[in-house]
């Protein structure tokens, strides 16, 4: 962490499940009837934790198979994968709620005049509804989804692309996150990268990872920024 506070920047992206808001509870639900419905056993709500952060496809290959990189059988992914959309899009924001000091984070940001974007590997099926069911939808002037573009984090391209479509340059622009996929993305992009320590980081501490700074909240990484002019 050799950066001087506060960051000069112009943009803020965030990132959803595990820093904006608390999907966890909903996520598992899903996983838990999918498997249910299967006539498997269930998964434990704080296994599951881990197992968030790249995309429904592979957390879905992740409760079947107990493993994080491994591939269940074709097959049996594809009727578990259909199922469990059917069963979180059902009830994709019945329980989860935006983490402390998000709402007053984002009016804060918007009232000091930055750019505010949403960038998360979920699919715009869910991340739609998910922001516009809880309240934060209108605060971000960009919301890019999984789906949205040709890659996602931890490629770079998201953040390239609301650096271009902000007109800025990526130190000009700061992620916040909870993972290794954020501060991967940001340190390929060349932005500045914070990492709240509460979300999803496969069960890990992001204290481990390659960032400029832990933030308790996001109203607290507000206290680390100024608006470059």
């Amino acid at each position: 962490m050799s950066k001087s506070f506060p960051l000069s920047v112009k943009a803020v992206v965030i990132d959803l499940d595990g820093t904006l808001l608390d999907t966890a509870p909903d996520l598992a639900d899903a996983a838990c009837d999918m498997l249910a419905e299967m006539g498997r056993p269930a998964v434990p709500l704080e296994t599951v934790k881990t197992y968030i952060g790249n995309g429904v496809s592979r957390l879905v290959k992740r409760v079947l198979t107990g493993d994080m990189d491994a591939d269940p059988d074709p097959e049996l992914f594809k009727q578990a994968y259909a199922i469990y959309q059917k069963h979180y899009g059902a009830n994709v924001s019945r329980k989860s709620r935006p983490f402390p000091g998000v709402v007053e984070g984002l009016d804060t940001l918007k009232a000091a005049g930055y750019h505010v974007a949403c960038i998360t590997n979920k699919a715009a099926v869910f991340t739609i509804p998910l922001l516009k069911d809880t309240g934060l939808h209108d605060y971000f002037e960009l919301i890019l989804s999984g789906d949205a573009l040709p890659k996602r984090k931890p490629d770079p391209l998201p953040l390239l692309h609301a650096c271009e479509k902000f007109g800025i340059k990526p130190e000009e622009l700061l992620l916040i996150g909870d993972s290794l996929n954020d501060t991967q993305a940001a340190r390929a992009a060349g932005c500045p990268v914070f990492c709240v320590p509460y979300g999803y980081n496969r069960g890990r501490s992001v204290n481990e990872l390659d960032l400029d700074a832990v933030v308790p909240s996001i109203l607290e990484a507000t206290k680390l920024i100024r608006k470059a002019a």
